[in-house]
């Protein structure tokens, strides 16, 4: 199954490597995650459509894979890519090898390359385009390849990702329902002993429905392009923005939504994508990232209160700080590079968050956003 293989980047710079899920080629944009376990959430984490994901750790599969770690209902990364990886897994949870789970999806998985030195030209030139290919080894032809691959800035990938139909969470799986019942408010099965929440869905990932539920809510999430005249039929005491892939300035649908629905005063929360997509909505403006935020241990400072938590994240994209509106309010920053993480509108009850405070992978530490969330949809301007 081990194939010879080639990574060519878009700059002219390439890789050789092994391809350790048979034959293929794969592009996208290459960037690189620090996490040191998890491989499996990333590998369905539907913000990474579009891009190869390099892992920092060295050893990668040493635990197999488990049907009750994924995020999505499929993989979505282009392609992995790992120093090495462990074809024989230890773990009594692991229903089976990773190579495995990739070649069933279809997702080439290559090793025995330098990630270290991949990850430092990333940092230092930024997050490119890439061709893998296990059949044309060539690195003229391969490079020229990846330099006609379209660029994640001003890409809509939402629409690759999002669900095609509504569904309420279900015995930790979506409940799908028929699309001509999505206006009716007896939708809800827990009125009034939850609080109903319609999720828009850019690409959400299954633990944040879980934390929501946990945190006593009963979601309904909708495909990206429900208008926001429909979620207001449903009368839903909130709303939450999710994560997702590419560019948020293409998705016009999405920012005219959030935009009528904050505007209407129904309590609003968004992480990643929805965070940009939220502050697009407010007159804010983003930019792209020269590699980017991928990792499980990065640290946000809580502006208002000056607490430090570690934190996940996934986003290429972020909001620029330097021309706020006056309705928005910076919450949080990075402490890596000072870039925006967290912001609240201040004439409306709404905020935003762009890491992922359900994690999975990584640290809880930035879970009380949830509680936050919570409180807006507890508070009397909320009824």
């Amino acid at each position: 199954m081990h194939m010879k293989a080639l990574l060519a980047l878009e700059d002219g710079r390439t890789f050789s490597c092994t391809s350790f899920t048979g034959p293929g080629e794969a592009q996208g944009e290459v960037v690189f995650n620090t996490s040191m376990t998890g491989y499996q959430e990333i590998l369905t984490d539907p913000s990474y459509y579009g891009q190869m994901v390099t892992m920092t750790y060295p050893l990668i599969g040493n635990y197999g894979v488990c049907p009750e770690d994924v995020e999505s209902d499929r993989i979505h990364v282009a392609a992995f890519i790992v120093k090495e990886y462990q074809q024989f897994p230890s773990n009594f949870r692991s229903k089976g090898t990773l190579a495995d789970y990739l070649i069933k999806y279809h997702v080439l998985g290559i090793e025995d390359l330098d990630t270290r030195a991949l990850t430092r030209h990333i940092r230092k030139s930024g997050a490119m385009r890439a061709m893998i290919s296990t059949t044309d080894l060539d690195p003229e032809s391969l490079v020229a390849r990846a330099k006609k691959i379209p660029s994640m800035e001003g890409s809509d990938l939402v629409e690759y990702v999002t669900t095609p139909k509504p569904y309420l969470w279900k015995d930790n799986n979506p409940d799908y329902m028929d699309v001509k019942n999505l206006e009716d408010p007896s939708i809800w099965r827990h009125k009034g002993k939850k609080h109903s929440v319609v999720a828009l869905d850019f690409g959400i990932k299954y633990n944040i429905i879980r934390c929501l539920e946990n945190a006593g809510c009963e979601v309904l999430v909708v495909p990206a392009k429900t208008d926001a005249q429909t979620i207001k039929h449903l009368n839903p005491d909130g709303i939450f923005l999710s994560n997702g892939p590419g560019d948020p300035e293409p998705c016009d649908y999405a920012i005219a939504a959030a935009r009528e629905i904050i505007e209407s005063g129904v309590p609003t929360f968004g992480i990643c994508l929805g965070h940009q997509i939220m502050a697009l909505a407010s007159g804010a403006k983003t930019f792209k990232m020269k590699f980017g935020h991928h990792g499980a241990n990065h640290p946000v400072k809580d502006l208002d209160s000056g607490r430090v938590s570690i934190t996940s994240q996934n986003h290429g994209f972020a909001v620029d700080e330097k021309n706020l509106p006056a309705n928005l309010r910076a919450t949080h920053v990075s402490l890596f590079d000072g870039t925006l993480q967290g912001l609240a509108r201040t004439d409306k009850p709404a905020f935003c968050f762009q890491g992922h405070p359900e994690a999975s992978p990584g640290p809880h530490d930035i879970g009380y956003l949830f509680d936050r969330f919570i409180g807006l949809m507890q508070a009397p301007s909320a009824a």
